[in-house]
């Protein structure tokens, strides 16, 4: 589980619990079935209006994804690729033919592939370029959706609180009414804004920075197997791709792949 998606939803409630009590309120007095559904399942079903059906249905799928802890393994990634470059520059590109079956990554296995297939260097960043280029595509339709969301639900919950209001304005005889109704009238925004505020803007920003994460991965792959393809010195491999790594990642892997 991503303990840093846990710690801030669950504190972040935690704090609006927190200020209904010190307010004097209690929890059942936010709990309203009406606003919950004009304004959660209200903004959901909108959404298919904005995307398509898969795309909807698989939104909570997406969401799920912000409570794993993501894996991408840069450091065994160029472990591997210099363990490649040293076999490719000892015994040639054919020898790299067994060790592919091995691999987990199938954007690092597709260019490998290429290489030992003896492609052209160019065409084989077109290649890669594109299937990166699809991914991010692919990426950014599953964000827009989680974004669009968290844009709709706190417009429903003004719906539900102009609905309330009329409903309210309609019966102003009854003058001990007018304040709960007011409070019911105004739920839909709170919970409006407790959708955007607290899931779905920080989740549509943390998806967006696995993005960028995976996408600097896979360049970074594209680039090893590039430099394998040139017939480049291992040790300038090396240092090529430890760049493209944090300085404290850095330093955990450098001696290992830079000895003499």
């Amino acid at each position: 589980m991503n303990l840093s998606t846990i710690i801030g939803i669950f504190g972040c409630f935690s704090m609006v619990i927190m200020a209904i009590f010190t307010s004097g309120g209690t929890i059942l007095l936010y709990l309203d079935l009406p606003s919950f559904f004009m304004t959660v399942i209200g903004s959901y079903l909108a959404l298919f209006i904005f995307c398509s059906v898969p795309e909807t249905l698989g939104v909570f799928g997406t969401l799920g994804l912000c409570m794993k802890i993501p894996t991408f393994n840069e450091e065994g990634i160029i472990t591997k690729l210099l363990a490649f470059s040293d076999k490719a520059r000892r015994e040639g590109l054919l020898a790299l033919e067994e060790e592919l079956e091995d691999l987990d990554d199938e954007f690092l296995k597709k260019g490998m592939r290429l290489v030992v297939d003896g492609t052209d260097g160019a065409i084989i960043r077109e290649l890669l370029e594109n299937e990166l280029s699809q991914i991010q595509e692919r990426h950014s339709g599953k964000i827009a959706v989680v974004n669009m969301w968290g844009t709709l639900a706190p417009g429903l919950g003004m719906i539900g609180t102009v609905v309330g209001l009329i409903a309210m304005l309609r019966n102003l005889e009854d003058k001990s009414a007018l304040g709960p109704n007011m409070a019911v009238a105004l739920m839909t925004t709170l919970y409006g804004a407790l959708i955007a505020n607290i899931l779905m803007i920080p989740m549509s920003g943390k998806l967006k920075t696995r993005d960028a994460m995976e996408t600097k991965l896979k360049e970074m792959e594209i680039e090893g197997i590039l430099s394998i393809q040139a017939g480049e010195n291992t040790r300038v491999l090396a240092t090529k791709l430890l760049s493209y790594l944090t300085p404290i990642a850095r330093k955990k892997v450098e001696q290992e792949v830079l000895r003499d």
